[in-house]
């Protein structure tokens, strides 16, 4: 996987909230012009008002969204294998098929906007997740179906290559031999194909006569030779044709287990035309699926994530719902520490008992937090952040 073309900050703030050190300024000014020496871009986006139930159901929600988030982060990820595995690595290919509803997905997080149409904002927050959710496990469901049955057809069209390309030992038969190779039509005898490597050919001239009854003597002819090996044909009777192929497996003999057939000629002559339509038909089916399911998913884990600030924000600031969502882009992927600890030191008042400031003017976590907060998340902080890498 390659590394991340942006790396962003969610933040949602209380609307009243300004920064420590210059109360008179709003916090998307303080932002603009000071966090990180002012080499941020910010764009504020609008989160709907849900319907929000009891206290306890939102921690509950809290908790589920949290799974369902990085759920969806890795289903994009696997996304991007699959679209880096059929370009091969092709970078320039690769960020041309990252697009969100005909946007690149740096534009569609800065300029997010909710789809009121088709998730309602009169519907419980229970269910928006549901119907969100279950329609991005189903596309990664399908794109993991796909793409395993596109390897199938890719690992079938190597196979059909192999026999092609490969020496006597391995490769097809089809366009080498010829009705006048075999005797046909016996109820007796039958006529085998033995690859024999070239430094054994001496031996197996001397020997193959002998090696099990019944073999017809002088019945060993050359049909092809390649840098490896030269294809005989041998006849003996049927029901020694079991031990000859064990016998010659012991000297490094090779046994093509190959009986004349027009119809299995045929369908070996078509079997890499349909493996190389197969494979080119399911890579196909499979760009546009990933194409697909990389735009909705990414919209969908970015509804998720919406979401999410807006059930933390009435968790940390409580109600009616008042605060601002501002999407940060950093100046580079190493820098969310940085910006984080910044933030921090002007917004940690918000977390009350829960940050206080040592002596040498830090802001630091109290370890007794308040019961909700602790339930929440994990690596609290005293007001609601998220990291986003998009790769």
């Amino acid at each position: 996987m390659s590394d991340p073309i942006a790396s962003y900050l969610l933040l949602s703030l209380p609307t009243k909230a300004a920064p420590e050190s210059a109360p008179s300024t709003s916090s998307t000014q303080w932002i603009e012009r000071e966090l990180l020496q002012g080499k941020t871009v910010i764009s504020n986006i609008t989160i709907p008002q849900f319907k929000i139930g009891t206290l306890d159901s939102l921690v509950l929600q809290s908790e589920e969204l949290q799974k369902i988030d990085e759920q969806l982060g890795n289903s994009v990820g696997k996304v991007l294998e699959v679209l880096s595995s059929l370009y091969d690595g092709n970078q320039p290919l690769i960020n041309s098929a990252k697009r969100v509803d005909d946007n690149s997905v740096t534009e569609y997080l800065e300029k997010f906007t909710w789809k009121t149409a088709k998730y309602r904002v009169d519907k419980p927050i229970k269910d928006l997740i549901k119907t969100i959710s279950d329609e991005a496990f189903q596309l990664d469901s399908d794109v993991r179906n796909t793409f395993s049955n596109y390897n199938t057809a890719k690992s079938n069209l190597a196979a059909a290559e192999r026999k092609q390309t490969g020496d006597l030992s391995v490769r097809s038969l089809h366009d080498i031999v010829s009705p006048s190779d075999f005797v046909l039509g016996s109820e007796h005898l039958q006529t085998v194909l033995i690859a024999v490597p070239k430094s054994l050919e001496k031996d197996y001239l001397n020997c193959y006569e002998s090696l099990v009854k019944m073999t017809v003597p002088r019945s060993a002819h050359v049909i092809k030779s390649d840098q490896e090996y030269v294809l005989y044909t041998t006849t003996l009777f049927k029901k020694y044709v079991p031990d000859f192929y064990q016998a010659c497996r012991e000297r490094k003999f090779v046994p093509r287990d190959f009986v004349y057939s027009e119809d299995v000629l045929n369908q070996m002559r078509r079997e890499h035309e349909v493996a190389a339509q197969t494979e080119n038909r399911l890579r196909g089916e499979l760009i546009r699926l990933a194409k697909a399911a990389y735009s909705d998913i990414t919209s969908n884990w970015f509804h998720i994530k919406a979401i999410r600030i807006f059930v933390e924000s009435v968790l940390r600031y409580g109600l009616p719902p008042d605060f601002v969502t501002s999407v940060i882009k950093l100046p580079n992927i190493k820098a969310a520490e940085q910006a984080k600890k910044e933030l921090i030191h002007e917004f940690g008042y918000l977390g009350g008992a829960a940050f206080s400031v040592d002596k040498k003017g830090k802001v630091v976590k109290d370890g007794a937090l308040n019961e909700y907060a602790s339930l929440v998340d994990t690596e609290y902080e005293p007001f609601v952040v998220y990291e986003v890498e998009i790769k």
